[in-house]
C-alpha cells in the first residue's frame, strides 16, 4: 500500500479516508471557486487540481511519478518518455469536441499520478468542456462498465467513447448538484463507494 500522511497501514481504511478527505476537497474546489483559478488543458493544471485533492494525503500530490505503472495488462507511459508525452499534451489542439477528447485519451495514457489519475482528468476534462464548448459531462449519464471499456480500447480507436461522453454533454456548468453527482460516479469507476458526496457535505 502507498506511504501516507495519516499514518495508515491498513488498506481499507486508507481507501476510505481517501474518499472522505478528497471527496471534500474536490467539493471544496467548486465551492470556493477555486477550480477556476487553475490553467484550463495543461498539465499544470491538472498538477494544481491533483495537488488540491490529495495534498492532505500524498506527498507525491501535484508531482509526476517516478515509478512505472500499469493497470491490468496495459502499460502507462514509461517513466522515461513522460515528461515529454506531458509536454506535447500541452501543445494539442482543444478547439473541439473531437481534439478535446484526444487530448484526454493521451492524458489518461500519460497516467503521470502514483495515485489518483482517473479522478482528477476528469475534472480537468470538464475544466475544458467548459471553457471551450461552454459543456460539462453529466456523468451520472455515463455507464461504469461502458465507460470502463471504451477507455480501455480508446488508445486504438476513440469512437466509442467519443459518443459515449458526447451524449452524456451538459449545458449545466455551474451546476453544483451536477457537479457533486459527477464526483460521486466519478469515484465510483475506481471503486469508492463508502460515502456520498451529498452526506459527507450535510455533514
Amino acid at each position: 500500500m502507498l506511504n501516507n500522511k495519516l499514518g495508515i497501514t491498513n488498506e481499507v481504511l486508507l481507501a476510505n479516508e481517501e474518499e472522505r478527505i478528497t471527496k471534500l476537497k474536490a467539493l471544496e474546489l467548486f465551492d470556493t471557486n477555486k477550480i477556476n483559478e487553475f490553467e484550463v488543458g495543461t498539465f499544470n493544471g491538472l498538477a494544481k487540481i491533483h495537488e488540491y485533492l490529495f495534498s492532505d494525503i500524498y506527498e507525491f500530490a501535484g508531482n509526476i511519478r517516478k515509478e512505472n505503472i500499469s493497470k491490468g495488462s496495459f502499460r502507462f507511459a514509461s517513466i522515461m518518455y513522460l515528461e515529454d508525452a506531458l509536454n506535447k499534451i500541452d501543445s494539442m489542439p482543444q478547439n473541439n469536441f473531437e481534439n478535446i477528447i484526444k487530448k484526454y485519451i493521451e492524458m489518461n495514457i500519460a497516467h503521470p499520478f502514483r495515485e489518483g489519475n482517473g479522478r482528477s482528468t476528469r475534472i480537468w476534462l470538464d475544466m475544458i468542456l467548459k471553457k471551450e464548448l461552454g459543456k460539462v459531462v453529466d456523468w451520472s449519464k455515463v455507464n461504469k462498465e461502458e465507460y470502463l471499456l471504451a477507455m480501455e480500447r480508446s488508445p486504438i480507436k476513440d469512437t466509442e467513447i467519443r459518443l459515449l461522453l458526447k451524449n452524456a454533454l451538459s449545458n449545466k456548468v455551474n451546476d453544483r448538484s451536477v457537479y457533486m453527482k459527477g464526483i460521486d460516479v466519478s469515484y465510483h469507476y475506481e471503486g469508492y463507494n463508502t460515502y456520498s458526496i451529498g452526506e459527507l457535505d450535510n455533514n
